[in-house]
C-alpha cells in the first residue's frame, strides 16, 4: 500500500518505485535546468512549477525506471530506496541517458532545421581570425612555408 509523505511505511515495491521515480526527475530536471528551458513549461502537465520536469521524466519511466524498480523490489525487500537509486545511476551511466534527455528536449522545442544548425554548433571548434574576417582552422602552422596557401 502506497501511503503518501511516509516512504518507510510503503511495501518495498511501492518505495522502488518512488525512489526510481525521484530520480527521473532528478535527471529531467538537471537536463531542463542546463539547457536553460523554463521548467513550468508543461505539455502533457500543467498548473505547476515542474511542469517540463515531470514531462520530460514520464518520456523515460516506463522504459527505464519501473522495470529497475521492479527488478530491484524482487531481489530483496531490504533497503530498497537505495539499491534503486543506484540501479537507476548505472543504468543512466551505461545508456548514456543524459545526452538522450538533451536531444530529445532539442527536437520537442525546436525546428528539425534548429536542431542540425544545433547539432553542427555543438561541435567544439577552435579557429583563427584573420584581418580580413576569415576563419582559418587551428592547430595548423601559418608560416613563411605556407603563406601562399593562406587566404589572406
Amino acid at each position: 500500500m502506497y501511503i503518501p509523505g511516509d516512504f518507510s511505511a510503503t511495501d518495498p515495491l511501492n518505495q522502488a518505485v518512488t525512489a526510481a521515480a525521484q530520480c527521473m526527475y532528478g535527471i529531467a530536471q538537471t537536463t531542463v535546468t542546463a539547457l536553460g528551458c523554463a521548467p513550468g513549461l508543461g505539455f502533457i502537465h500543467s498548473g505547476h512549477e515542474l511542469a517540463f520536469v515531470l514531462d520530460i521524466a514520464d518520456l523515460y519511466k516506463t522504459e527505464i525506471a519501473i522495470p529497475i524498480a521492479f527488478d530491484v523490489a524482487a531481489e530483496d525487500p531490504e533497503d530498497v530506496g537505495s539499491r534503486t537509486r543506484r540501479a537507476i545511476r548505472d543504468h543512466v551511466n551505461k545508456i548514456v541517458l543524459l545526452k538522450r534527455c538533451v536531444t530529445d528536449i532539442k527536437h520537442l522545442l525546436l525546428t528539425d532545421s534548429a536542431t542540425d544548425e544545433i547539432a553542427d554548433e555543438d561541435v567544439d571548434r577552435v579557429t583563427l581570425q584573420s584581418d580580413h574576417g576569415i576563419e582559418l582552422e587551428s592547430g595548423c602552422n601559418y608560416g613563411d612555408d605556407q603563406a601562399d596557401e593562406v587566404p589572406w
